[in-house]
């Protein structure tokens, strides 16, 4: 396959990140010509397989094929409910920890589906805007039971003032059995790799993970432009595999 030849030409080099890059946005070229009527196939996916993925040194990651067990792990986890459901919502919006541990309910709008991260909290600096999946709502509702009456959503087990500890979703990880083999980082590497695999447009995975656009004024216009894309892809990642 000419596709696969290249791709391994590149992979010789030792560039496997750029490998990588370039197969999921042939990938997204692709899959708008089968939707366009221009192919019947998009190849790029099931290339994945025969190409080597570049290590990472900076956190363990679930693949898409580990994914469902521990989903399934995680659904029947018999420790804190709290720390159970911020696992789970972290893994459904691809927010960083401390987005998600000092979350305030006066961030979220349920009715319209959607959370707003203030800037204090983001990376960057600047608010993010994030659309809520029904999975993700449905954990809010069942959150709102248990912390409906205080500020934070996850609040601290000794001071209900602070967020939840920093080692509390790892160490979910840990009692599942897979110390070393996922982080809470991870999830967001497991979620940007799985939705580029499907050939989803990358412009609306980086706004999703607050990747933001090096030109300021490009990056809030965009990030107001994708939020409808966004909430189709998240709603897809949710169905598919929640």
């Amino acid at each position: 396959m000419e596709l696969l030849a290249v791709l391994q030409r590149i992979e010789k080099r030792g560039a496997l990140e750029l490998t990588g890059k370039i197969r999921r946005r042939c990938g997204e070229v692709f899959r708008y010509a089968v939707v366009t009527g221009r192919a019947t196939y998009n190849p790029a996916p099931d290339l994945a397989s025969a190409l080597n993925r570049p290590k990472n040194g900076h956190y363990p990651f679930l693949t898409e094929s580990e994914l469902p067990e521990f989903i399934q792990a995680l659904d029947n986890y018999k420790g804190s409910k709290l720390t159970k459901y911020a696992t789970q919502l972290l893994m459904l919006t691809g927010v960083r920890t401390i987005e998600l541990r000092a979350a305030e309910w006066s961030e979220f709008d349920l009715d319209n589906a959607l959370w707003e991260v203030p800037k204090e909290r983001m990376k960057k600096r600047r608010p993010h805007l994030v659309p809520l999946s029904k999975q993700a709502l449905a954990i809010l509702e069942k959150l709102k039971v248990l912390t409906g009456n205080y500020k934070l959503v996850f609040p601290g087990r000794n001071d209900a003032g602070k967020p939840m500890s920093e080692a509390s979703i790892n160490k979910v990880i840990k009692m599942l059995g897979y110390h070393g083999r996922a982080t809470g980082h991870g999830f967001r590497h497991t979620m940007s790799t799985i939705l580029h695999e499907k050939g989803y447009n990358s412009a609306w995975i980086e706004t999703q993970l607050a990747h933001v656009d090096k030109n300021s004024i490009r990056g809030t216009y965009n990030h107001a432009q994708y939020l409808e894309g966004r909430r189709e892809m998240l709603q897809w990642y949710g169905d598919n595999y929640y």
